[in-house]
């Protein structure tokens, strides 16, 4: 298994930024393609960006142009940048460690997770 945790969470206005970051576990990260859920109450969890250990990367609609997920192999840790917030953004927002082969596949694996608020 892999051990996630998740920070850097936050309120928010509308159009501004955040920056999540998400430390994981263990000697083999590099191999692993991470992603970053998000859920909100009564909604099932969603995927919302995915970076493959190739370093190629894939986004839901609802934030293409508007986030972007990297990694830092050296530090274990794995971010999503987050602008132009909206508030439809709100949500626990969860890392997962994974494989990508045509399409993302979560190991079951989770953080605590990490609070994003937006809100004027």
């Amino acid at each position: 298994q892999v051990h996630l945790v998740e920070s850097g969470g936050g309120l928010v206005q509308p159009g501004g930024s955040l920056r999540l970051s998400c430390a994981a576990s263990g000697n083999i990260f590099s191999k692993y393609a991470m992603a970053w859920y998000r859920q909100a109450p009564g909604k099932q969890r969603e995927l919302v960006a995915v970076i493959t250990s190739r370093r190629n990367t894939n986004y839901a609609n609802s934030v293409k142009g508007r986030f972007t997920i990297s990694r830092d192999n050296a530090k274990n840790t794995v971010y999503l940048q987050m602008n132009s917030l909206k508030p439809e953004d709100t949500a626990v927002y969860y890392c997962n460690a994974g494989y990508y082969s045509g399409s993302y596949s979560p190991y079951d694996s989770w953080g605590q997770g990490t609070q994003v608020t937006v809100s004027s």
